[in-house]
């Protein structure tokens, strides 16, 4: 049975039993900052299990996880993955334990027709009724039902003791039986061995208790109100088992990886095969997230992708492939994993280069760190210091890109460890460090949703209806105010103030476009509101009274600013234009990766591997005009979600959707997946002009644009630059261009003489003096002295220098040129056996807060903060400088 047939058996089976089947969710969780990524099935139904969502009993799914805790066992164990899918039946207060025992056994023997003498059960030692339903309704032999304690059969494991406080339950597991040929050998071998010979399958977890420490700080368990049904079976693990091998890296949907891993390492080798699966694990899970939104980098989720892609790479070199690989294998995987998640194939060209970069961005640092790291451990060596300290490893991470496991790696392979409670330390002061320079002054209400709801619990259970599609002025009712943290009856002017009403024109601010504005007002009274939220079912409406006294139940006017909504509407409405120009004139692999919409401009970010050269953005803008001209009308039609996908509906990559869905369909170039307000014709736009076109992050452009009233104003302001240098230099604008490109030419002609007159300057008057009056430390000259020229400049005054000195000379020039800090280190090349100019660069780096590296002979250091030069003016911060340098003798 293939992979396929499994998941889609999976599904049917449990749509027979009254299921609704979900589709998978992102592995970017939405609405829930605990987690990084998804993790398991029951993710997306947490409002379900918590009781706050009640309009469907029973559901099921095969979702997309990814976990990284056990990712050292990775390739080394028959069943532990980065990513993998999970299959999952859940009940939020509907059936419990007797119907998910019942259907497990029901789905797992008659339609997968697995033989009931090849499966074992384990069930939590305390609970009977779990027992009772396997011995007797099922009729399991009294010797194949293991009962374990908590650590193996309560979800979390040994919870009573350890917590965390909440929902909890026990669990039951479902073992299949490989047979006495694999494992142990021994005779009295059972699940509890973890020989390898019996395969955990399915875990149900019956959500029953709430655990609550008392005084003491015992956990107690409480009956929950509403009991649940939590199941997971790996997909991977049960295909295995129905595909009859050891190792889920041999089933279908593994096989085609594997074999061209083998294939590009030309080694097909038993003690390799640990590190060809782990290739295979990573590329698999990097894929999957990337093409969720989750792209490389050194922060959170972005960190988690990049580490994933850096220990492929490493694994993949010690299977001897050099050179980049990596992204030669994301069209297999996409083609593999057609059939559940065709969104792959149209995203794979641009994941592929994703990929590359990244793999070209490990190599280039690869060589340096990796010389950095083995010298250190032949120091370490030599010294009998068995451990890299966590300053160095963090060195390696922040100046080489080497993630910490990799570090780790490496130093295991020399019988050496890492201090990694010092590498944390360092990396949390970095993390300080960025969270105080990224500070940013919130408004009242702004974006403080979590406190809002606490403001807002009793409106949260009521809806707003938007009315706003249709009208932007309604009459309605207030059906809540509150301030200041709480729920207020009535409030008076000057108050500031978030209102529910029961009917809204406002759209709140969401998919990247800007909320409303407008008033609330009835008679003697006035609100002006400034921004508008959306707080589950309800619109929270927030701003200032601004005349007489509101109170609840009062009948209102509620007005949108009408002219600042028609300008946010063109925005909207001309970024699904873009999309669609985008992709006709760049290709279909281009997908919306983000947007914002406001009334003064609109930015939309797209995925594409390279840079956007200069026709083809003329042409994207031209397209744009084009359909603006065309007049097209606006189409919208709310339909179920599969449907709308299978209509050709774009939608935003990582995006959780409702089921019922708002389609916005204009002439046969867009149809996309939007909720946000629009215009009825493309022509109300008036114009699209675009400002800027730049990378964001890899393998991501930004598109930053205006529209209507702001593109016309923008037009009307170049034109009068224009007729302004044709009346003031006397030229006719046409010949303006020729007219700036001779003065271009003059001044570099300028510039170029002045930088010879400075260097001939330089040669004949000061550099000679910088030597002479030079710092003597350990019989070495130490020349420095800020120059706050270009760094070109610096380095041929550090080739004078050298020249001038002739031998024993170690040379350090500053610059703060245009706001920006240079530090530029070198010495005469007698020093070359004693001295290293990165290490002191790296240095300097830490002591001016930015980043630096370089050659052994010539290094430079760099950042953004001119005031740290003044850290390196004094005899002190040079003489460490100097001292970084020394090479270990």
């Amino acid at each position: 049975m293939t992979t396929d047939e499994l998941r889609q058996k999976f599904l049917d089976f449990f749509s027979s039993k009254g299921h609704r089947i979900f589709p998978s969710d992102s592995l970017i969780p939405r609405d829930d900052p605990t987690v990084l990524f998804t993790a398991a099935g029951m993710n997306q139904f947490k409002p379900q299990f918590l009781g706050k969502i009640n309009d469907f009993r029973r559901a099921a799914s095969c979702q997309k996880c990814l976990r990284t805790d056990d990712l050292d066992k990775v390739g080394k164990t028959a069943g532990h993955h980065t990513f993998f899918e999970m299959l999952g039946n859940f009940s939020f207060g509907g059936y419990f334990k007797e119907e998910a025992i019942v259907w497990a056994w029901e789905f797992v023997t008659c339609i997968l027709k697995i033989f009931p003498e090849k499966l074992w059960v384990s069930v939590y030692d305390e609970d009977n009724e779990a027992y009772e339903i396997w011995l007797k309704k099922i009729k399991i032999p009294e010797g194949k039902i293991l009962r374990l304690g908590q650590k193996e059969n309560f979800w979390p494991s040994n919870v009573v003791l350890n917590g965390p406080n909440g929902p909890c339950g026990p669990c039951s597991e479902i073992f299949f039986d490989q047979g006495k040929k694999v494992g142990c050998g021994k005779a009295d071998c059972a699940p509890v061995c973890d020989c390898g010979r019996f395969v955990e399958v399915w875990n149900l977890v019956f959500t029953q208790f709430n655990r609550r420490e008392d005084k003491s700080g015992r956990g107690n368990l409480e009956p929950l109100p509403q009991r649940n049904i939590d199941t997971g079976m790996g997909l991977e693990r049960i295909a295995a088992v129905m595909q009859g091998v050891l190792t889920n890296f041999e089933i279908d949907i593994f096989k085609p990886i594997i074999n061209e891993i083998e294939r590009e390492a030309g080694s097909k080798k038993l003690e390799a095969r640990n590190a060809v699966y782990a290739v295979a694990d990573h590329i698999r899970a990097v894929t999957f997230a990337i093409a969720d939104g989750v792209l490389p980098s050194n922060e959170e989720r972005g960190y988690v992708v990049r580490k994933l892609i850096r220990k492929a790479a490493w694994h993949g070199r010690s299977l001897g492939m050099e050179g980049r690989f990596l992204y030669k294998l994301v069209p297999l995987i996409a083609n593999v994993m057609n059939a559940p998640y065709p969104d792959l194939n149209a995203r794979r060209e641009n994941i592929s280069q994703i990929v590359l970069a990244e793999e070209e961005r490990f190599r280039n640092t690869l060589e340096e760190g990796l010389n950095i790291l083995n010298n250190l451990i032949g120091e370490l060596k030599e010294k009998k210091n068995n451990l890299v300290s966590g300053e160095d490893a963090f060195r390696l991470y922040d100046t080489y890109g080497f993630p910490l496991e990799l570090t780790e790696l490496i130093a295991a392979g020399e019988g050496l460890g890492v201090d990694k409670t010092g590498f944390n330390s360092r990396m949390e002061g970095q993390r300080k460090k960025s969270k105080e320079k990224s500070k940013m002054a919130k408004e009242i209400f702004a974006t403080d949703k979590i406190s809002l709801k606490d403001e807002f619990k009793a409106s949260l259970s009521r809806r707003s209806e938007f009315l706003g599609y249709e009208s932007l002025e309604i009459e309605t009712k207030i059906g809540d105010i509150a301030k200041d943290g709480q729920s207020i009856g009535e409030a008076g002017v000057g108050e500031e103030v978030g209102i529910v009403l029961d009917e809204t024109p406002f759209y709140a601010e969401a998919g990247g476009q800007a909320a409303d504005t407008g008033i609330i007002e009835g008679e003697n009274k006035k609100v002006e509101i400034n921004n508008a939220l959306r707080l589950g079912n309800c619109t929270v409406h927030l701003g200032k009274v601004v005349k007489g006294k509101i109170k609840n139940g009062d009948v209102v006017l509620a007005k949108v600013d009408r002219e600042r909504r028609l300008d946010i509407m063109r925005n909207h409405t001309a970024t699904h234009l873009l999309q669609a120009a985008l992709r006709r004139v760049l290709g279909e692999h281009i997908q919306q990766a983000g947007s914002l919409v406001e009334p003064q401009r609109l930015r939309f970010d797209f995925t594409h591997f390279k840079a956007i050269d200069d026709e083809q953005l003329e042409r994207v803008e031209e397209l744009v005009n084009d359909f603006i001209r065309r007049n097209d009308k606006l189409n919208f039609e709310t339909m179920e979600l599969e449907l709308a996908r299978k209509s050709g509906a774009l939608a935003f990559f990582g995006e959780k959707y409702e089921e019922e869905v708002r389609v916005v369909n204009i002439g046969d170039y867009s149809k996309e997946l939007c909720g946000g307000t629009h215009l009825n014709y493309t022509g109300e736009i008036g114009l699209f002009l675009v400002l800027n076109e730049y990378s964001v992050a890899q393998g991501v452009r930004r598109i930053e644009a205006i529209t209507g009233r702001e593109a016309y104003s923008k037009i009307r302001q170049l034109h009068s630059l224009v007729k302004k240098i044709s009346s003031d230099y006397k030229i006719s604008p046409e010949n303006i261009p020729d007219y700036l490109a001779g003065i271009s030419g003059r001044i570099k002609a300028y510039e170029k003489e002045m930088k010879a007159f400075k260097l001939d300057s330089f040669r004949k008057l000061e550099a000679e003096e910088l030597i002479d009056k030079a710092s003597i430390i350990e019989g070495i000259k130490l020349v420095f002295k800020r120059l706050d020229e270009p760094v070109e400049v610096l380095r041929e005054y550090v080739d004078i220098l050298k020249e001038k000195a002739a031998k024993n000379a170690f040379i350090i020039l500053s610059s703060g040129y245009e706001t920006r800090t240079t530090v530029l280190i070198g010495f005469t090349p007698d020093l070359a056996k004693v001295m290293d100019a990165a290490a002191s660069a790296r240095f300097v780096a830490e002591i001016i807060a930015g980043s630096g590296g370089g050659r052994k002979d010539l290094a430079q250091a760099g950042s953004k903060d001119v005031e740290g030069l003044k850290l390196l003016e004094n005899k002190e911060s040079l003489f460490r400088v100097f001292k970084a340098a020394k090479v270990q003798q």
